[in-house]
């Protein structure tokens, strides 16, 4: 590929917030790009127009109850805290790491304990979790603090770290770190009862072999039961309610927004780029009077220049290359953004076109069987092309929030134009609607999809399963 073509596909890959990160890092590079002054200022009295584009296309609608739902939203969020699900909201407040450290600090550990202390904390993971030996951590206390700590001493900083809120940090997996939480608690029969399961039965826990765990521990079905509904509460990932710090967690900012009026869609590229430009003082072509065309002097062009003239004319040829290189960057640029936005637009509204019924309906069971070939049909883009523009993108309807990658589905038979997602939403309502405590087999499952009329394989079942993140019939199983 040609160098332009590569930074397109680059830029084609990008979502919403790195092309705007992208836009305002050329144009602080780049003197020759410069964003179009949107300020009007044309008044009888001279005054400043101060009203933003944004209050101008508000303005448009005769009633504010005709202002589409996603026009709203960008009005109340601005392009760093548009969070339109609960699911994609960033972390926020104290950070995981400054939070421990402030605790261990006010601890009554003294160095070289404190210092081993704020290293495990270093290297704990996203979840809470020590993935590291406390040995190797000594190890790097040693050669970047020069301070020497005993193997009982890494372990007993080790023990501080995990007496630390929240309950269950610091520990090595997720047995250690129920245990730990669970140790926490007010004494109980059921406390008791909880930490054996996990200290002694663990595997047999995870496998939910409850008749078994019953049967060794000697205990009733209710006794379980408290002790089960006691674990449930213990939180699996202790680290993950706090973040690490800034963009741990990032916000989920659709690429284009759909909205629906009776049996009309209208679609919308959103994002926050401005409109750009070659700046006059780069926009002039050095151009021959006589020919009124662009001309390369010949101080610039000459291979071997006039010794007598080289040394004056090197500052221009140095000017006249920098303001080529510049102005055909800025061009670039522009020409390349503006085909990644008419690429996008183009490859959505195809989607659109083909998953119409979903659109009009906001239910995920009336996407229909779609695969980048059907894109490119109807947009006549490489396959390649299609994937790069689908993938990270996410686009917002009035019932949420949906990644372009679940729009792409393929058949279960040639024949057959049910699609995988009206499959897996029968899959979904099937097991909803389960008897908990004797769940579903695949082979049952298939069995109602075939009842349905759905011309199924099991193995097909068991893959859908799997992909919505449902485990077998055995893992399913509640007391």
């Amino acid at each position: 590929m040609t160098p332009l073509q590569v930074q397109f596909v680059r830029m084609l890959e990008m979502t919403g917030p790195e092309v705007e990160d992208e836009v305002e890092r050329a144009l602080d590079d780049n003197p020759a790009l410069e964003a179009v002054d949107e300020t009007v200022t044309a008044t009888s009295q001279d005054e400043e127009f101060t009203e933003s584009a944004e209050q101008m296309q508000l303005a448009d609608y005769r009633d504010p109850d005709d202002i589409p739902y996603y026009r709203l939203e960008a009005r109340n969020h601005s392009a760093d805290d548009r969070v339109y699900t609960p699911e994609a909201t960033a972390a926020s407040g104290e950070s995981l790491i400054d939070s421990l450290n402030e605790q261990i600090a006010q601890s009554s550990l003294e160095e070289p304990l404190l210092t081993m202390a704020e290293y495990i904390i270093g290297n704990l993971d996203d979840n809470g979790y020590l993935t590291r030996s406390v040995d190797a951590i000594a190890d790097d206390v040693a050669i970047a603090e020069g301070l020497e700590v005993t193997p009982e001493q890494a372990r007993q900083a080790w023990n501080a770290v995990r007496q630390l809120e929240p309950a269950g940090i610091g520990a090595t997996d997720l047995r250690d770190s129920l245990l730990l939480q669970l140790r926490r608690r007010e004494p109980s029969e059921r406390r008791d009862h909880a930490i054996a399961i996990i200290d002694h039965y663990f595997d047999l826990f995870s496998k939910k072999h409850f008749d078994r765990i019953t049967s060794l521990l000697g205990i009733t079905r209710d006794e379980l039961q408290d002790a089960m509904a006691l674990i449930r509460q213990l939180n699996p990932k202790p680290g993950s309610g706090l973040a690490h710090g800034e963009g741990s967690a990032r916000p989920i900012v659709p690429d284009f927004a759909v909205d629906v009026d009776g049996d009309d869609i209208t679609l919308t590229l959103l994002n926050n780029l401005p409109e750009l430009q070659i700046s006059a003082t780069f926009a002039e072509e050095f151009t021959d009077p006589g020919r009124g065309r662009p001309w390369l002097p010949d101080w610039a062009s000459a291979r071997q220049p006039n010794p007598g003239t080289a040394a004056a004319l090197s500052g221009h040829r140095d000017a006249y290359l920098f303001i080529k290189q510049k102005r055909d960057e800025a061009r670039d640029f522009i020409k390349i953004l503006s085909m990644r936005q008419q690429t996008l637009f183009a490859v959505m509204s195809a989607i659109v076109k083909i998953q119409r019924d979903f659109f009009l309906s906001d239910e995920p069971s009336q996407i229909k069987p779609m695969i980048l070939k059907d894109i490119a049909a109807i947009t006549g883009y490489d396959l390649s092309v299609i994937s790069r523009a689908a993938a990270g993108k996410y686009v917002v309807t009035r019932g949420g929030v949906y990644p372009l990658k679940m729009f792409f589905n393929e058949r279960p038979k040639e024949d057959d134009d049910t699609s995988s997602m009206q499959i897996i939403d029968l899959i979904k309502k099937i097991i909803g609607a389960e008897d908990k405590s004797h769940p579903l087999s695949d082979e049952a499952i298939t069995q109602q999809l075939q009842d349905q009329g759905l011309d199924i394989a099991r193995r097909t079942v068991a893959k859908y399963r799997e992909r919505i993140g449902l485990p077998v019939a055995r893992l399913r199983k509640e007391i």
